[in-house]
């Protein structure tokens, strides 16, 4: 456990996909401190690890912030559950593991709305320096970096016949979504290496762990930014062992992802006014856009059942399928546990004047009759889901805490 009051020269509030990288390059030269602070516990669950293991992480508040949305007027007031990553390694720990970097041109639109050095050529030497594809490097990817990507380690049936029926509907096939173009149909890369996860705690902190100069606090939730004459210099922490302080020489990062990062601010007094004032909070730096403008892609699920008995409903509804799945995972990493059983997809344009896809369609191996924050209950039968997904939504929403306590969740 960290010292109350330690100083560091960087602490980077997070340990999610961001927060990782960011810890472990700025350690990698050995001539900085870096305190990494994490409010979930480590990566050790095997859940995490097992490709299908998500399944389980999906309604697990010990890895999971489980968040919920407010309720949304234009779907029935209906409340839409957020799950997001509470472990070392955030999110990349407990997703489905798919890899899909986004089509060149979503880059170069956020140059056209003036975000220079964010067009796809200035990010793509990035995306193949991180990568080791085992496909190999070549212009669009990299080989030796820290992320391990990897095929689908087994074409099941069941995918084969969606990417079959998509072709036959007039949908080209495509062998790489991130390749120079994303739209049409196929089989999905994945962030795991010999069938485990490779998630951002496998591919930066495992490497940097043994370094002396990073130190990894874990149950470790940031409570506020501490500002002195309007410059960060720490933050003020929940540990096991009660509220504790950290102190930064030189910079603190925040990591905390879509929704932690702008409550985190707001709850340090720097966001919109009005609402910190609300809250009883000092505003340090009044900025409306803290938390403004949030959108996400919206999705639905489309669920069908299927005459033959090859999905993973079956697995789900047989404890003998399972030790046998688990048997076969053990002793020779084969079955469908290596599996995330969200394997293929396509994208596709709901007008074809568009210039680009603006519909991902996910198709999963395994359908739910109840997916909620608490429980997921498969169909008692055979099915498959198809899941269209909105890419690129008008609509806009807000992160805004609801309280000043930091243990609350934002709204």
């Amino acid at each position: 456990m960290v010292a109350d009051e330690a100083i560091f020269d960087f602490i980077v509030s997070g340990a999610g996909s961001a927060g990782c990288a960011v810890a472990a390059r700025l350690s990698e030269s050995g001539r900085h401190s870096v305190l990494l602070l994490e409010a979930g516990p480590p990566d050790d669950s095997p859940w995490i690890h097992i490709p299908l293991g998500f399944t389980k992480l999906f309604t697990d508040g010990r890895v999971n912030w489980k968040f919920e949305s407010e309720p949304v007027a234009s779907l029935d007031n209906r409340v839409l559950y957020q799950p997001r990553g509470k472990v070392l390694g955030g999110s990349s720990s407990i997703n489905g593991t798919i890899y899909m970097r986004g089509a060149p041109a979503d880059y170069d639109g956020w140059r056209q709305r003036g975000l220079e050095g964010w067009d796809w050529d200035s990010v793509l030497p990035f995306f193949k320096k991180a990568e080791d594809n085992e496909r190999g490097g070549d212009e669009l990817h990299g080989q030796g970096g820290p992320l391990r990507v990897s095929d689908v380690p087994k074409q099941w049936d069941l995918p084969r016949a969606m990417i079959a029926a998509a072709e036959e509907s007039g949908i080209p096939a495509n062998p790489d979504f991130n390749g120079p173009e994303q739209e049409g149909t196929g089989f999905y890369q994945f962030t795991a290496s010999k069938h485990r996860r490779w998630s951002a705690a496998k591919a930066y902190l495992e490497p940097a762990r043994k370094r002396k100069n990073l130190t990894i606090e874990t149950s470790a939730q940031a409570r506020r930014i501490l500002i002195e004459q309007g410059r960060a210099v720490g933050v003020e922490y929940q540990s096991p062992g009660g509220i504790r302080s950290a102190r930064a020489r030189r910079e603190v990062v925040v990591c905390g992802g879509t929704f932690g990062s702008p409550q985190l601010l707001q709850l340090s007094g720097i966001g919109p006014g009005d609402l910190l004032r609300g809250m009883n909070i000092e505003v340090q730096r009044d900025l409306p856009g803290v938390g403004a403008h949030l959108r996400d892609h919206f999705n639905t699920y489309l669920s069908f059942r299927c005459a033959e008995p090859v999905t993973m409903n079956e697995l789900a509804s047989s404890l003998p399928r399972q030790l046998l799945a688990g048997a076969q995972y053990a002793l020779f990493r084969t079955g469908p546990l290596t599996s995330t059983a969200i394997t293929a997809g396509a994208f596709i344009r709901s007008d074809p004047l568009l210039e680009r896809p603006d519909i991902q369609i996910n198709m999963f191996s395994w359908s739910a009759m109840e997916r909620t924050s608490e429980e997921v209950i498969p169909h008692p039968f055979p099915a498959f889901t198809m899941s269209p997904v909105h890419l690129r939504p008008d609509c806009d929403g807000s992160v805004r805490i609801k309280s000043p306590d930091p243990l609350a969740p934002p709204a």
